[in-house]
């Protein structure tokens, strides 16, 4: 996946971070020196935003209430007022070192009283299950009536791998420590972590999961034509504002070439978008019979007749790369992954989570999880789509939630899956589209209709070269 795909930091699990750290350990690296670094990197952000106001320093009996404890020392030591309120349990290890490092005031988490700013480091990656009822009380109680509020590696009460909210109280800022980690992206994360900031503490961390990042492109080469810059196919079906809306976006996503297979007027829609009068199945396949077309996509306003099964099955039978998005996801249903792993050619699935659960039945763990096990067994390459996008196959998986929540109107999906048709068409990734959708969401600002994205796509490419 990387190398395919704009990434930008590796994102780690619970169990790959504690791997990264033992074969540091094992390196001569220790857990003395990693506790200061952590400590160290929430103190500097801290200090940024205290400005001299009063500090509470929240600090469990694990690892990241030493970390905690570092923090609140170093704080300390460079003038800041600082507090720290304790959770009850047995501290060990090198926390229970840096617990007697502190001589600085504390009380119980139980007798806190709030100030402007808190620093939540009760669990951070350590919680599984659900906060106690008192411990969420009391966290929420301090959170909500602090002025600015931040967490050492992730909210206490929020799960790692998954995202799920097991209890935790919205933070401002959330520094992630080391690493980012699944968390940080995905469910309740996107809410309750604020801005994450990344502070590396020196461990090396790798892995198959990344962040999404900004993608670099280059200008079509000085002897470029319409079909060596990418043709796309674009399926018409029941509802044709739909497959017009793929087909504009294809224009404006590096395509030279953009074919609309329907029977839609060809006076609806750009000029430059070619009408090409398929009226069935058969005439589809004659249509696909043509070897310069670089990516199919079919689904957007599809509709699941008869009909639209036998066009999708036309599809599917091509050895064209191919988009499949909407109905045509429904229409193949537990059928997907049979149908895909027998292609040769690159198939790109575009769902949202309805049409995911509808293709792939149960999965274990959370969304990075279930979608690269989903590729892993259809050979294709998934966009699950969401607040949380996660772009997986059989090497890997991105992660980006760098877009907008104006994105939840009709018709959206459909201007992504044409991206994702001119990406894949001109040699590019589904990763590129889904940036590049992203940052014309932003450029659009709010309140925006489908077709008015599409107008910044080309300022969103703009950036990229």
């Amino acid at each position: 996946m990387r190398g395919r795909v704009p990434c930008a930091a590796p994102i780690l699990t619970a169990q790959a971070m504690r791997d990264a750290e033992q074969v540091w350990f094992n390196g001569g690296g220790s857990q003395v020196e990693a506790m200061e670094r952590a400590g160290a990197a929430v103190a500097r952000e801290a200090a940024r935003f205290a400005i001299g106001r009063g500090i509470l320093m929240l600090a469990g009996p694990g690892n990241n209430g030493g970390d905690a404890y570092v923090a609140a020392r170093l704080l300390s030591e460079a003038g800041h007022d600082v507090a720290v309120a304790a959770l009850g349990g047995k501290t060990e290890g090198t926390a229970a070192e840096m617990r007697m490092r502190w001589h600085g005031e504390t009380v119980s988490l139980e007798e806190a009283v709030p100030r402007p700013i808190v620093i939540d480091g009760l669990f951070g990656t350590g919680v599984a299950r659900e906060l106690t009822k008192d411990v969420k009380t009391y966290l929420h109680h301090i959170v909500n009536n602090a002025q600015f509020s931040l967490a050492i590696d992730l909210p206490s009460g929020l799960e790692t791998d998954s995202g799920d909210d097991l209890g935790a109280a919205t933070m401002d800022v959330t520094v992630a420590v080391g690493s980012l980690k699944p968390a940080h992206m995905l469910g309740a994360g996107l809410v309750r972590c604020g801005h994450v900031l990344l502070a590396d503490i020196g461990i090396p961390v790798s892995g198959p999961i990344w962040s999404l990042g900004r993608p670099q492109l280059s200008a079509p080469a000085v002897d470029a034509h319409k079909y060596s810059r990418g043709m796309v196919l674009v399926v018409e079906g029941d509802m044709p504002g739909a497959s017009r809306l793929c087909a504009r976006a294809a224009l404006h996503g590096g395509a030279g070439y953009v074919m609309l297979a329907g029977t839609g007027s060809a006076e609806a829609g750009p000029d430059a978008l070619v009408h090409r009068r398929v009226e069935d199945a058969g005439a589809l396949r004659n249509a696909l019979e043509d070897e310069r077309i670089g990516a199919v996509v079919i689904g957007p306003g599809l509709g699941r007749s008869d009909a639209a099964h036998a066009k999708l099955d036309a599809v599917l039978e091509s050895p064209h790369r191919a988009v499949i998005d909407g109905d045509a996801l429904t229409l193949l249903g537990f059928e997907t992954a049979d149908r895909l792993s027998r292609r040769d050619a690159l198939s790109v699935l575009t769902p949202h989570a309805g049409e995911f659960g509808r293709m792939f039945e149960g999965g274990e763990g959370g969304k990075i999880a279930r979608t690269r096990a989903a590729a892993a067994r259809s050979g294709a390459t998934i966009v699950h789509k969401g607040p949380d996008t996660v772009i997986a196959d059989g090497d890997g998986a991105i992660v980006a939630n760098s877009g907008s929540s104006w994105l939840s109107t009709a018709g959206t999906g459909d201007v992504l899956a044409g991206l994702v048709g001119a990406r894949i068409a001109a040699g590019g990734s589904a990763g590129q589209a889904v940036w590049l959708h992203g940052r014309a969401a932003q450029l659009a600002g709010p309140a925006f209709a489908a077709d008015d994205l599409i107008a910044h796509i080309a300022p969103a490419m703009k950036e990229c070269l």
